[in-house]
């Protein structure tokens, strides 16, 4: 008999790969060897083939990619249930952005810390943030352990941060030399919008995207009060005002596309911008609803985004899919549309393609990293399964999450976090919500 393999961690269960087949092994495993995935298989194979230094398994088991957040402000969890019931705009003016006049660097990294803890208790491995101090919020990613997508908002006015804009490129520079080979950060450009940004400041951001080979993240036709707005101001739609300076193209993250004519629907598939889509935040804020189903149908790589907790108000992107099918079934009276898989594949490949990652992540197959999750099916309201897919988006929970692994690390085992302290995370929180609010 050849001698085994040695391997890091070996999790059995039903594996949902995700891979380009929808390969379901119902009596599976899979090998992690350092930051890696080792191999996918079935489990009597594996077995026999590797020593794993611990096993991860369960009476029932579902194993599964990490799911990828594509659009958050993870520090907004210190503003959940702040402003609520409100428009965007008098939401944005009167409520938030005083309140992020008086936030501090250190306040961004507890707060991100908060929505990292959320995130990895309710199965998200990866996400894509832009905010404030991102700085900080890279702090707090790299305590995590997380992987993720982070950067400065820029916009025309001064920052809390940073100051007036010059300090803002400055800022992003800095930001972008400091993590350029780190594993698991990776820094974006992220011009906050088009209503709030002049065209000097969105060519000057896309150079820099350019220049440091990273995503654009841009707020972009998110209602259609900014639709209005930047046609008054521009002549032309915001997809088009991008359109006209060059800056459509493949590096482009759009995030909501609430408002989108057919014409922009098919000239975002052209330029290969891709978008997340944040059907929570858009409803409670009533932004009105994204047309995913066109956007799909015309080739446009769509990812799932919870926003910010200030207008979710979590991050947990369980309950995200089972927000995004439903809406667009009830939206167009039509059941068929947005399957359960289809919204299975945005939250894990989908969001994976969107941040230009689909090589390393949103799939559980051999040479990938090891960023994936396994739940306890032994629940009452995951009994019986029929379809996997289906239980996924409509009957699973973030709860449901016991054990995840991100870069081959274990981060989370039996619901209990391995590298952060979630009771003194939301201590901090709560001292943090009375200084925010006048109170403490």
């Amino acid at each position: 008999m050849s001698e085994k393999q040695r391997c890091d961690v070996l999790l059995l269960g039903i594996v949902v790969t995700m891979d380009s087949n929808d390969a379901i092994i119902e009596d599976g495993a899979v090998a992690v060897c350092g930051a890696t995935i080792a191999a996918v298989g079935p489990a009597s194979e594996l077995r026999r083939q590797y020593q794993a230094t611990e096993t991860l398994t369960l009476p029932r088991a579902l194993i599964m990619p990490g799911l990828i957040n594509v659009h958050t402000h993870a520090a907004m969890s210190c503003m959940r249930g702040l402003a609520d019931d409100l428009p965007l705009m008098t939401w944005l003016q009167e409520h938030i952005f005083p309140v992020e006049g008086r936030l501090t660097g250190e306040m961004v990294y507890h707060a991100s810390l908060l929505s990292m803890v959320e995130m990895i208790k309710s199965g998200t491995t990866s996400f894509c943030d832009m905010y404030l101090f991102a700085g900080d919020v890279a702090r707090a990613a790299d305590r995590s352990g997380m992987r993720a997508w982070l950067g400065e908002v820029l916009y025309d006015f001064p920052s809390p941060n940073y100051g007036e804009l010059a300090a803002g490129f400055a800022y992003v520079e800095a930001l972008a030399q400091r993590y350029k080979d780190h594993p698991l950060l990776n820094i974006t450009m992220d011009p906050h919008s088009v209503y709030t940004c002049a065209p000097d400041l969105l060519v000057a951001l896309k150079d820099k995207a350019m220049a440091h080979d990273c995503p654009y993240v841009i707020h972009l036709s998110e209602t259609a009060d900014e639709v209005e707005t930047v046609r008054k101001r521009y002549g032309k739609t915001p997809v088009n005002h991008l359109e006209a300076l060059g800056l459509l193209d493949g590096r482009v993250i759009a995030d909501h596309c609430v408002v989108l004519s057919a014409g922009e629907i098919d000239l975002l598939s052209r330029r290969q911008v891709k978008v997340a889509h944040c059907p929570e935040s858009n409803m409670k804020l009533a932004s009105g609803v994204a047309p995913v189903p066109e956007l799909l149908a015309a080739g446009v790589t769509v990812g799932l985004g919870t926003d910010g907790s200030a207008s979710n108000n979590n991050v947990d992107l369980f309950a995200e899919m089972d927000m995004a099918a439903k809406l667009h079934k009830v939206h167009r009276l039509d059941p068929t549309v947005m399957t359960a898989r289809q919204t299975l594949q945005m939250a894990t490949m989908g969001g994976a393609r969107v941040l230009g990652a689909e090589r390393e992540i949103g799939s559980l197959e051999p040479g990938k990293k090891a960023d994936l999750i396994v739940l306890d099916l032994d629940q009452p309201h995951l009994t019986p399964m029929y379809n996997i897919a289906s239980h996924l988006v409509y009957a699973a929970k973030g709860s449901d999450v016991v054990h995840s692994l991100i870069n081959g690390r274990i981060v989370m085992r039996d619901r209990q976090l391995t590298a952060l302290d979630e009771r003194e995370i939301m201590a901090r929180a709560n001292e943090m919500s009375r200084r925010l609010t006048g109170m403490g």
